[in-house]
């Protein structure tokens, strides 16, 4: 740097020093004030895409008809949803008692069975003596109540067996099962909540499709028994079990009636209130078809089915109970069944209250014995946890543990194409896929919105011009591009742009700053960094670009306030609704690739598109779908989805490696694993 050059950078330096002692705090203010901002603009996000899902959810049915004729649809994507499509096998079940436990009223089997070859079930099944023929049953399913003691699991069955011995002291066979995270054997519900699994999104898993499947291959056991009447068979639980009632009733037409308690509310709740924060992995499907739960609920009919619920639960408030029902009971006014809806509400907490259980025993009553006996004896738990264990020993070749890296399959890597045309059908079938399975959450045109690109303001200095757009990316999205050009207005020959992350974003300020630092006074100052500037005004100099930067939602300009929990459940938030934040992040540098189209100094010019890391991986995904990019360059691109980026379902169906090769089929490619940082 000659001498004049170096004492222009000090006396800009000085300047910025003095700045800085006065405008620290307006920049403090002002960066506060963007993240008010941004959490304002996602809660009318979340508020609006959970309306958009409500106000569809059955919309289109009008008659029994039109239901009839959708239903078999609605089942299989639920299936899919959980994990269950392709059916997975129905292995032999491998059934053994390993003990008994009696009681003067019946007599209690500890088994265990494997769902699959190897996912062990522990349960209890209760049958009452001197049955004369065979008997109704109820499949209890559990909620999420640990039974340890010094560091041994008993099963969440122990936590529930006052059910099931009221049942059995009443005449019903009934099945009471540990679940996944709490059984004897213990898996994990909380890959999202607690480990940050996030690749459990990428690979269409969730524990509630292992808890299905186990009440699947549960009923399956139950119609081996002799004892078991198999046309009248009922379930119910609380809780994770009410949430597992649901997943049953309406995918096994082999329950007859069903009870699911405090297990079910709407996405209202969850998204929007903040209930998804008090609900672990194994509550929700993956909502690729963006259902709403009314929808769930719609499956059941017009087989008997009681809603039961308490007043003052805060993890499944009153008011999304009453509007699920509201919602199915069209449904069953549609079959003329009316009678086999029903809504329970008692007075009470999210609690396992006598009130709830009294109504349960009443409905099977009706509609399993056809009969209405008053309700004399409470349900009591009857023997101690260490009486009902299956296991002495658990078996060595258990996969509960690691259940979710393999219940779901992944899409193996594909052979080389013999032909150009095979490769042609095959990323076509790619492309469709990611369309329907994996960004089915993106928007449609006409819901989008306009782009709205406008000028916020526009700054020159060192011979360069730095200007800012705003445009939107959806609504209630908002979102910045800058675009930097040479200051003689001379017609840029091809447009860089970088998407940026977090630290990008750092960076990239850090540059601009020390020339544009009153442009960009608003954001948080990081220490200037003339050097990065220098480098990338010499490229765009030389080469006559125009260089971009854009940060995705949630990223810079639109960084979201609050600590790492509440982040988490932000990211949950987008899977319940169909979507996940870096899915829609590409959706925002596809649109950022738009705008640059509406901007006089980029119209019709070649885009190249970077990125680092995760953000390398939503450039490509970008320029998949976008025909304006024409080049790709990407900096420590992930070797597979399950590092990131993470898009809802992608790894059941293809990795980053057919991804890059969709891409290097129409554009060019450039992959470099130690490239400097985005300035």
């Amino acid at each position: 740097m000659n001498t004049g050059r170096r004492q222009q950078w000090i006396t800009r330096g000085v300047l910025l020093g003095f700045a800085a002692l006065v405008g620290m705090s307006l920049d403090r203010a002002s960066a506060a004030g963007d993240r008010a901002d941004a959490d304002r603009d996602l809660s009318a996000y979340f508020e609006a895409e959970t309306g958009r899902l409500r106000d569809g959810c059955l919309a289109d049915i009008q008659t029994l008809d039109d239901w009839k004729a959708k239903r078999p649809l609605y089942r299989r994507q639920l299936l899919e949803m959980l994990g269950l499509d392709p059916f997975p096998e129905k292995t032999p079940l491998h059934a053994q008692v390993t003990g008994t436990v009696e009681h003067e009223a019946f007599t209690v089997e500890k088994l265990h069975f494997q769902s699959m070859p190897h996912l062990y079930v522990t349960a209890n099944l209760y049958v009452p003596k001197a049955l004369s023929e065979p008997a109704p049953a109820i499949l209890y399913v559990c909620g999420h109540g640990a039974a340890k003691k010094d560091g041994i699991s008993y099963g969440n069955k122990v936590r529930y067996r006052h059910h099931a011995a009221w049942f059995a002291r009443h005449g019903y066979v009934c099945l009471i099962i540990d679940t996944l995270q709490l059984g004897e054997i213990e898996g994990i519900h909380h890959g999202t909540y607690r480990y940050r699994m996030w690749w459990w999104n990428s690979r269409g898993y969730t524990p509630a499709g292992v808890e299905a499947w186990n009440c699947i291959r549960s009923l399956d056991y139950l119609q081996t028994r002799s004892e078991v009447d198999p046309d009248r068979i009922g379930v119910t639980g609380r809780s994770g079990g009410g949430a597992y009632s649901w997943w049953i009733a309406a995918i096994d037409e082999r329950i007859k009636a069903a009870v699911p308690v405090a297990g079910i509310t709407d996405l209202q709740n969850h998204v929007v209130d903040g209930c998804v924060e008090g609900h672990c992995d194994c509550m929700y499907i993956v909502n690729t078809y963006r259902w709403d739960y009314p929808m769930v609920a719609a499956l059941v009919a017009p087989r008997p089915l009681l809603i039961s619920n308490s007043d003052k639960d805060k993890i499944f408030p009153l008011d999304g109970v009453i509007r699920v029902h509201e919602r199915v009971r069209r449904i069953y006014q549609l079959y003329n069944a009316g009678g086999n809806l029903g809504l329970q509400i008692t007075e009470g907490p999210h609690k396992d209250t006598q009130e709830l259980r009294v109504h349960a025993f009443v409905w099977f009553n009706r509609f399993l014995k056809d009969q209405n006996p008053l309700i004399v004896e409470p349900a009591v738990p009857l023997f101690e946890p260490e009486q009902l264990k299956v296991f002495n020993e658990l078996p060595a070749d258990q996969i509960n543990t690691d259940i979710h890296e393999t219940f779901v399959p992944q899409a193996t890597r594909p052979v080389n194409a013999r032909s150009s045309g095979e490769q042609l059908a095959r990323h076509r079938d790619w492309m469709t896929v990611l369309r329907e399975k994996v960004f089915r959450g993106w928007p449609d045109e006409a819901d989008a919105g306009p782009l709205g690109t406008r000028l916020a303001f526009s700054a020159r200095a060192d011979g360069l011009r730095l200007a800012a757009f705003d445009f939107t990316s959806q609504p209630h999205v908002p979102l910045r591009l800058f675009v930097v050009t040479p200051a003689d207005d001379a017609s840029p020959r091809r447009i860089v742009l970088n998407v940026l992350d977090e630290p990008d974003w750092t960076q990239w300020l850090a540059a601009m700053r020390y020339w544009f630092a009153e442009s960009l006074s608003r954001y948080d100052p990081p220490e200037p960094n003339p050097a990065a500037f220098e480098r990338m005004a010499a490229e765009v100099k030389r080469k006559s670009l125009a260089w971009a930067a854009v940060a995705p939602r949630g990223i810079g300009p639109t960084a979201w306030g609050g600590d790492e929990r509440k982040h988490t459940h932000i990211r949950r938030r987008f899977m319940l609704l169909g979507q996940t934040l870096d899915g829609m992040r590409v959706r925002d540098v596809r649109r950022a690739v738009q705008a640059l189209g509406h901007i006089d100094a980029t119209r019709d010019r070649p885009v190249v598109l970077g990125g680092r890391g995760t953000m390398a991986g939503i450039a490509l995904y970008a320029a998949l779908f976008e025909p304006s990019v024409a080049r790709l360059e990407l900096r420590e691109v992930p070797d597979s989805h399950r590092r990131g980026p993470i898009f809802l379902n992608v790894l059941r169906f293809l990795d980053m490696p057919q991804a890059l090769e969709m891409a290097a089929a129409r554009i060019d490619v450039q992959i470099d694993a130690d490239g400097d940082p985005v300035p």
